[in-house]
């Protein structure tokens, strides 16, 4: 597992180094550069000085060299001091003749200076160009050429002890810098390192949020991802002791039922009896399969909001119709006419397909359940104002005023339900709505017999001509 201190640190100081690397490459050339311009000016001295002690006044060239200056100015520049004078064509030479040449042609009156080797030793040579007051050997004009070069061992020292200054700060800088940054990552670190120590120190069972103070603002992105997840945990651990807690509640008296017919049927000696009590477990177990299926259905509803499903695009219209088929033999044994309506262009929207068949399904059985024998249910499924509907009307008892406040509830059954049922079909198909950011209500019919309860959620926009069909009845 990466470390984030050492992987800022691997990253800052490499850098650093690098950027250390450069401003000593830089200084290094700013001081030979501030170096030569303070030595050269001693050269220009010791040009000046020469220049000024020439005289041809005896017809040949004379010098009175400067020895006190000279002798001065080779203790400033810590080595060994040479010159040359001479015409511009050589002709007369004083000094030593065998000094390098300057690299160009030089300008009357401007010092040039130049490095170069004088018997395999660097040398560092300053020369100056004049006319001649008197020319030499009858020549209308001449130019005297002065050149003093002095070795460059003590620049060179100089230049390396101020160098080796730099880089002895710049390494204690380097130093200091690295061990604030570990510091300062380290302080910025504690409020994770708090983060994991309270996680750790928690319960097993205790998934409250994480408390967000005193955290970063760049690690509070992550807190909040955590205490989103953990928000997801406790409305899961809800859902599974709400399932838990319905589970155990409904099923405790259908067992105890079924154990009492069971122990009927094994005292009577009497086979009609017998089959009668088996009847009655067989339509009790037959209660108890829908009521854990219901349970089950609830559940995959909590969860559902819980994990966030990605949604899928849903032909309703489709959907619907294959409900009502796949319920149509319970409504055969009642004789009931079941007929269904939509749009030849169909209606879709986005959801769990799964889920809004359980809505469907649910709603579609009650209306069997309580609409008489040859009675009359219709689905009608529509689309206004971006909203698709889905209304299944029943000619039976209806819903009284005083429940349709209740309306969802679990386990909440109407005075008008028939005994066996659990209270649940209209709690799942609400919470399956709400989910689809829909919603469940209940309308009474044109004639004022039965009811007619209408599951609303958003349609999906469909661009013009996408698709056409039409819907069979």
């Amino acid at each position: 597992m990466k470390s984030i201190k050492w992987t800022l640190l691997a990253f800052l100081l490499p850098t650093m180094a690098l950027l250390m690397c450069g401003e000593l490459w830089l200084s290094w050339r700013e001081l030979r550069i501030a170096a030569n311009a303070a030595y050269d000016r001693s050269l220009t001295g010791a040009i000046k000085g020469i220049n000024a002690k020439i005289s041809t006044e005896s017809g040949g060239l004379g010098v009175e060299l400067p020895y006190e200056m000279l002798e001065a100015f080779q203790l400033t520049a810590d080595g060994k001091v040479f010159y040359r004078i001479s015409t511009q064509d050589g002709l007369v030479t004083l000094g030593n003749a065998d000094l390098p040449a300057p690299p160009k042609e030089l300008e009357l009156g401007e010092p040039v200076f130049y490095d170069s080797e004088y018997f395999g030793e660097p040398v560092r040579i300053g020369a100056y160009m004049r006319r001649l007051d008197k020319p030499l050997y009858g020549a209308q004009t001449q130019n005297l050429v002065i050149q003093v070069a002095e070795s460059t061992e003590a620049r060179a020292s100089f230049v390396f002890a101020l160098q080796r200054q730099n880089v002895l700060l710049d390494l204690l800088l380097v130093f200091v810098i690295a061990l604030l940054m570990a510091v300062s990552i380290a302080l910025a670190l504690r409020p994770v390192l708090r983060v994991r120590a309270e996680v750790l120190s928690r319960a097993r069972d205790d998934l409250a949020p994480i408390d967000p103070t005193g955290v970063p603002r760049e690690i509070g992105p992550l807190v909040e991802a955590i205490n989103h997840h953990l928000g997801q945990w406790v409305q899961l651990a809800r859902s599974q002791s709400q399932f838990l807690e319905d589970a155990s509640h409904q099923l405790r008296t259908p067992l105890a039922v079924l154990r009492t017919q069971v122990e009927y049927a094994l005292r009577e000696p009497e086979l009609p009896r017998v089959r009668d009590a088996l009847a009655a477990m067989q339509s009790g177990i037959e209660r108890s399969t829908r009521l854990v299926n219901q349970l089950l259905a609830l559940a995959h509803v909590n969860n559902a909001s819980t994990e966030g499903e990605p949604a899928e695009t849903i032909q309703l219209d489709t959907l619907v119709n294959d409900t009502a088929r796949s319920l149509l033999s319970q409504a055969r044994k009642k004789r009931q006419i079941v007929s269904f309506v939509a749009p030849p262009e169909g209606v879709v929207v986005e959801g769990s397909p799964v889920l809004l068949r359980e809505a469907v399904t649910n709603l579609l059985d009650n209306a069997i359940k309580f609409a008489p024998a040859a009675g009359q249910i219709s689905l009608d499924v529509t689309e206004q104002a971006g909203l698709a509907q889905v209304r299944i009307t029943d000619n039976g008892p209806g819903i009284a005023a005083a429940d349709r406040g209740h309306l969802g509830e679990r386990f909440r059954r109407g005075k008008t339900a028939r005994p066996g049922g659990a209270g649940l079909g209209l709690a799942i198909a609400k919470a399956i709505m709400e989910q689809h950011q829909g919603h469940l209500r209940i309308e009474d019919t044109p004639d004022g017999q039965g009811v007619s309860i209408v599951l609303e959620l958003p349609a999906r926009h469909r661009p013009a001509g996408e698709w056409t069909k039409e819907n069979a009845t």
